[in-house]
């Protein structure tokens, strides 16, 4: 009797084969850039640089989608930037494109009747067109200034119909871009976080500034304080620590729950915070990004920081703040 195949691994296999099909047309885009696709590329880049007006990205079903997309990384990155659908455009939407602007039109095949009246708009007020398709000799790609010919790379999907690996290039092509004139443009974390303000990404770009915690609720006590002291001011605090500062009010020490237990001894209350105390501790400033403080809080595995001014202790963050603004 001849066994039946697993219905897992066969699912299995499929993905793969998905998978496989997909990364060989990454790795096709990837040499025709470093071909005639990356001279018209460096092109698009600088018109979309030294443009007065916005990106408008246009296309319709599939390619659509993936325009939509694009446009939202484009804007989300410093590329001020649109979605018209192609077929909406010769109902009115036309008028959301303006001279100033640029066009990028989207077209696996370059020949959808509905960019007609698109690309006749254009010509007549004299907007620039970029065109992204896979024919050079198409009708997009002979009305458009620049045309970004994608590799023709087989579709992932058995009867290479379904827009599967096309799908993936042109998506991969449109993050290119993006990056590409994020980089161009200096585009900062700062700036990312103007415009990234809701959900985790836009707490993890909030500041230490707007999490820490300032004045009489840093736990602080002078050098040569007793330990006695010092626990009263940890325990009432909270931050299972107590920054140690001089005459100065420079920071030089910090007694955590680490250095308790590793100082345990019967005399340990009346000993002197120098002689427990961690020299030196790790520090972070204000104008960090909570994001980057997370990070050190779990490199050094730590649940708070001392945030300084110079020297001077002007705030603490604890692990709990970055949970409770959302960032961890």
């Amino acid at each position: 009797m001849s066994s039946t195949a697993n219905p897992a691994d066969a699912a299995l296999q499929s993905a793969l084969r998905t998978l496989d099909t997909e990364a060989s047309g990454v790795t096709a885009l990837a040499a025709a850039l470093q071909g005639g696709l990356g001279t018209a590329f460096t092109r698009a880049i600088d018109l979309m640089l030294h443009a007065k007006g916005r990106v408008i990205i246009t296309g319709l079903g599939k390619s659509g989608h993936i325009g939509r997309k694009i446009a939202a990384t484009f804007a989300s990155t410093g590329t001020p930037a649109f979605f018209v659908h192609a077929a909406e455009a010769s109902h009115g939407d036309l008028g959301m494109i303006t001279a100033e602007d640029i066009v990028l039109a989207i077209s696996w095949s370059g020949e959808q009747p509905e960019m007609k009246n698109l690309i006749t708009y254009a010509k007549r007020f004299r907007i620039r067109l970029i065109a992204m398709t896979a024919e050079s000799e198409s009708t997009l790609a002979q009305a458009a200034d620049i045309a970004l010919t994608l590799p023709k790379a087989r579709e992932a999907c058995p009867h290479n119909l379904a827009p599967t690996t096309s799908s993936v290039l042109q998506l991969a092509l449109g993050d290119a871009l993006a990056i590409a004139l994020l980089e161009g443009r200096g585009f900062t974390s700062v700036d990312f976080s103007v415009l990234h303000p809701g959900g985790k990404l836009g707490a993890m770009l909030k500041y230490v500034r707007d999490l820490m915690h300032t004045g009489a609720a840093i736990p602080l006590k002078p050098s040569g304080a007793r330990m006695s002291d010092a626990l009263v001011e940890m325990s009432s605090k909270g931050f299972g620590c107590v920054g140690i500062v001089d005459d100065h009010g420079h920071l030089t020490g910090i007694v955590t729950d680490g250095d308790l237990r590793r100082h345990m001894r019967p005399d340990l209350m009346t000993a002197r915070v120098d002689e427990v105390m961690t020299k030196n501790p790790k520090t972070i400033g204000a104008n960090l990004l909570a994001g980057e403080a997370l990070e050190i809080l779990n490199t050094s595995k730590i649940t708070a920081l001392v945030v300084t001014d110079g020297k001077k202790p002007v705030g603490i963050l604890h692990l709990h703040d970055l949970l409770r603004a959302g960032v961890a």
